[in-house]
């Protein structure tokens, strides 16, 4: 039974990995409207690949989704971020299908989940209902689409995972039926020097490249003047049949001369390796301009799994009197391409604008552990913390405010940065934290973590950190209901709730001293209660809302309001 066990979920993806051997008509759509995308599978996102397929539910909530196929709710998470309301059902042919960003379950699968909130007194709940507990048929209603969670916009996140790795897989290669009959758009083209002695017309800097289209509908690039390793970058889209997003593409692959170099599509990945995107994209670039070059050549810590072919790491080694034809496809799913093709003129010259690397001090090896320390502050750098050695920079502004190298160099794993608070007294420090400030001199909430004359913080992110000070305490403001109103034909009752600089830690909410369940929605800042969860005796409530922001700072709003037993 074991080996057979190993059989029914290894042959499949054997199976699969020999090009896409995929069951294309055992699942079902999970909308019945036309399915129209607003993100692909592996679209470049912030710090991650989008590890499914966003679909249009028409600008609006509510959509009845079902199971795409037989087998058992597995696991729900609820939360006010990320995939806000989400489901997972595990399918008995080895996958798991996954439906993000819910307005709320289906009955049976509403009742089970409340039942647990009520029996935790928490909103943010995760669940692993057993294989009995939920089972669910094809076709069945499990949801309603929504805009939970950290949504941009009312659609249905959907994913296909290997139940076993739980790797997400592209849902395209389940059937899904999408229409694409477009080529991907290539925006921008960039030529990268990738050593000291190369250039690319006379620049030791990456330049932008001009590029036009031809009569049979390829592009072409002006002819540039280069010598020793160079790569490329280009920024490119996809658009499906009826839809105008800018979505992601599916493969990228260059060629040298006729010799394939670099290809990378977009079937699976694993998420342990998904912040790994910083690697692939020109993330200098992207912090400067918020665009994302994908690389065509893999620069050092680059570790991601997606590329078939990497002959030299796609970097082009130009020589001197030798021409180059170097030609970049971009295609999507349905093999739609759009061909791109670079002439390079190997010639060796005086490079006019070098790259400029600011030396330090302090040269950082990622293979072992860093500590630094200035003014009243230390950072602590785990190894691997970089994907690459540097010259690390750390500054006094001379207001209380230090650099941390700069925003520029992405950063895969979390280090320690700690503050000496001697200085502050006591009595106030519980109202202070760390902050990282933006470009704008905005700060944000960093958790902090105090212990003696410590504030200490586990971040990614590099740039501008000081003390802040938070002596406000949160507000809640009614907003459909006032003191002592009549709610008998109300369903909802909704609150605002807001922090001016350290933000919303948590809150609870008491009917007549009994604990309910308040749904936070940070993107409109409101609680709400749904009246149907409850049979409240009397007529007459009081109703108790506590909010404490990240600080310790407190509001508790009181009102009595009436209700005529139903």
């Amino acid at each position: 039974m074991r080996l057979l066990h190993i059989l029914f979920f290894v042959l499949p993806f054997i199976a699969a990995s020999a090009q896409e051997t995929y069951p294309k008509d055992y699942f079902r759509a999970p909308l019945d409207i036309p399915l129209l995308l607003s993100g692909t599978f592996g679209e470049l996102r912030s710090n991650h690949f989008h590890s499914g397929t966003d679909i249009k539910t028409q600008q609006r909530e509510g959509l009845r989704a079902f199971a795409i196929g037989d087998g058992y709710v597995s696991r729900i998470n609820i939360s006010p971020w990320g995939y806000g309301k989400a489901l997972y059902i595990t399918h008995p042919n080895g996958y798991t299908s996954v439906y993000a960003h819910l307005q709320k379950f289906g009955p049976e699968i509403e009742a089970y989940v409340k039942k647990q909130q009520y029996e935790q007194e928490s909103y943010s709940i995760e669940l692993f209902p057993q294989p009995d507990e939920l089972p669910v048929k094809q076709s069945d209603v499990i949801a309603y689409t929504g805009n939970t969670g950290s949504s941009g916009g009312p659609h249905l996140h959907f994913e296909i995972r290997d139940t076993e790795t739980e790797k997400p897989i592209n849902p395209l290669f389940f059937g899904l039926d999408v229409k694409d009959a477009q080529s991907p758009v290539i925006q921008e083209l960039y030529a990268y020097p990738l050593s000291d002695s190369s250039h690319v017309n006379r620049s030791g800097d990456p330049i932008p490249v001009n590029f036009r289209r031809q009569p049979d509908g390829t592009l072409l690039a002006d002819k540039i003047d280069a010598s020793g390793p160079i790569g490329f970058g280009v920024r490119a889209y996809d658009r499906q049949d009826l839809a105008y997003n800018k979505n992601g593409a599916y493969a990228v692959q260059m060629s040298v001369n006729g010799t394939t170099y670099l290809y990378y599509d977009f079937k699976t990945f694993s998420f342990a390796e998904s912040r790994h995107i910083n690697t692939l994209i020109d993330y200098g670039h992207y912090v400067r301009e918020r665009q994302r070059i994908q690389k065509c050549f893999i620069s050092p810590g680059n570790t991601l799994n997606i590329y078939n072919k990497r002959l030299n790491e796609g970097i082009i080694d130009i020589r001197d009197g030798m021409d180059y034809t170097i030609i970049i496809e971009v295609s999507d799913f349905e093999g739609n391409t759009n061909v791109l093709k670079i002439p390079v003129n190997g010639k060796q010259q005086e490079i006019l604008h070098k790259k400029e690397i600011k030396i330090t001090p302090n040269y950082l090896r990622t293979k072992r552990e860093n500590i630094y320390a200035e003014g009243k502050v230390t950072v602590f750098f785990p190894a691997y913390t970089f994907y690459e050695d540097l010259y690390f920079d750390l500054k006094d502004n001379g207001n209380g405010s230090y650099e941390i190298h700069n925003e520029e160099v992405p950063v895969q794993r979390n280090y320690t940065l700690s503050f000496d608070v001697s200085d502050y007294p006591e009595t106030e420090r519980k109202q202070w934290f760390i902050a990282h400030l933006d470009r704008r001199g905005r700060p944000s909430y960093e958790t902090t973590f105090k212990r003696g004359n410590t504030f200490s913080t586990h971040t990614k992110r590099l740039g501008t950190f000081t003390l802040e000070k938070d002596s406000t305490a949160p507000k809640i403001i009614p907003v459909n209901f006032k003191d002592r109103q009549w709610l008998s034909n109300y369903h909802y009752l909704k609150v605002k709730i807001s922090d001016d600089l350290s933000g919303i830690a948590s809150y609870r909410a008491t009917i007549n001293g009994r604990w309910v369940l308040m749904e936070y929605e940070p993107k409109d800042n409101t609680l709400t209660y749904d009246f149907e969860d409850l049979t409240l005796e009397g007529s007459r409530h009081d109703l108790e809302i506590s909010v404490t922001d990240n600080v310790g700072n407190s509001t508790t709003f009181k009102a009595t309001f009436h209700r005529a037993k139903k």
